[in-house]
């Protein structure tokens, strides 16, 4: 198993592929990813090499914001919510649906 900034990633599946298996990063994010690195997105995660790697985790935690990082953010705005008391707020605080299902 390949670990990049703490998102798992399977070492037979194609680089452009395994990349957006984390989160923030789509289709088109891992794309870009490869292009500026100059690293083919059809090859496969075994074939990298230890210095690739290196320059994607480098890429992505400069540039995206993803995994821990991405959840933080979500879970903070959940408590700014529910703390100023709003009803979506106050829903959250309840575990009911918000949107109106």
């Amino acid at each position: 198993m390949l670990y990049i900034s703490g998102a798992r990633l399977l070492p037979d599946e194609q680089v452009r592929i395994a990349l957006t298996q984390m989160d923030g990063i789509g289709p088109q994010k891992a794309i870009q990813l490869c292009y500026r690195l100059g690293i083919s997105g059809n090859i496969k995660m075994n074939e990298l090499t230890k210095y690739q790697i290196d320059q994607i985790e480098q890429m992505i935690s400069q540039d995206h914001v993803v995994h821990w990082e991405l959840k933080r953010g979500e879970r903070a705005d959940i408590e700014r919510l529910i703390s100023i008391s709003c009803y979506r707020g106050i829903r959250h605080q309840d575990g009911l649906p918000l949107r109106g299902q």
